[in-house]
């Protein structure tokens, strides 16, 4: 990719590192940031994401408190020379590896996004930037690391000269987040196809409910349970009605959610036979 040279003053051809951590500045919040060595003092980066083509994917050890700790520089060619830096344990290394992994054509332009998750947790998306889709690949236990890595730099064309330092990383089994086992839950007393779901996610720019507002959670609870009595009521107002009366209502009351959908369920099948 050629560009043009511009002639002048201008700053060292030096990367700029982002750091990847969630957190918070000045009252102003970041999922990653650029930090200033001689100032001590880290810079919020607003923007979540980052067009570029990815370069190189290499493996750093840097000391922290006494200890020796790997990092993964994530190389990415744009308007300047970024490198992402974070831990090679951390979520957002494995879910971009994870989506990477994919990859086998690095010429076209990527999109590397910065979710905010649980607590400090900071997960990454990946695009593709010319089509705006999601690369995605599914988490499994049974997943090797060192393979992918060397896969993926094998596909750049770069060295595995660092390969052998990278240990076993650990693949401990997630925590259900209590929004992610509510949707499903519910979604299996609707029987609502998981497609659906995962659908209604993209258009919010996730891929699990549990990295969503409450009150869009709420939202996709109320679009399956009406999307279920879309066909089962004769007037879909009916339907609201009862549902604002017999599960949100009741459940700001302290009723149990699950309980509430099903007796509401039974509510409007109720209803329908009546209506017969």
């Amino acid at each position: 990719m050629l560009t043009e040279i511009k002639l002048g003053l201008c700053n060292p051809p030096e990367p700029i590192y982002l750091y990847v951590n969630q957190g918070e500045v000045d009252g102003e919040s970041y999922v990653w940031y650029k930090f200033n060595i001689s100032q001590d003092k880290k810079t919020p980066v607003t923007q979540r994401a980052l067009t570029g083509y990815l370069s190189e994917l290499r493996l750093t050890t840097k000391e922290f408190k006494g200890k020796d700790n790997l990092k993964l520089d994530i190389v990415v060619s744009a308007d300047e020379l970024y490198v992402v830096r974070t831990g090679i344990e951390t979520n957002f290394a494995k879910s971009f590896l994870l989506a990477t992994s994919l990859i086998q054509d690095f010429s076209k332009p990527l999109i590397i996004v910065a979710t905010a998750g649980d607590e400090n947790t900071v997960f990454c998306n990946l695009y593709d930037a010319a089509t705006k889709t999601k690369i995605y690949r599914e988490w499994s236990r049974d997943l090797d690391w060192a393979t992918i890595i060397r896969d993926i730099q094998s596909v750049l064309g770069g060295n595995f000269s660092t390969i052998s330092s990278i240990p076993k990383l650990s693949v401990v089994p997630q925590a259900v987040h209590p929004q992610d086992l509510r949707i499903k839950n519910i979604r299996t007393l609707l029987d609502y196809p998981l497609d659906l779901v995962r659908e209604w996610l993209q258009f919010q720019d996730v891929d699990r409910p549990s990295l969503l507002h409450i009150t869009k959670i709420n939202e996709l609870v109320k679009t399956m349970c009406l999307a279920w009595a879309a066909d089962k009521c004769e007037y879909p107002n009916h339907a609201e009605s009862l549902y604002q009366k017999q599960v949100v209502d009741a459940v700001v009351s302290g009723a149990d959610e699950l309980t509430a959908i099903n007796g509401w369920m039974q509510q409007v099948q109720a209803a329908k036979v009546g209506a017969v």
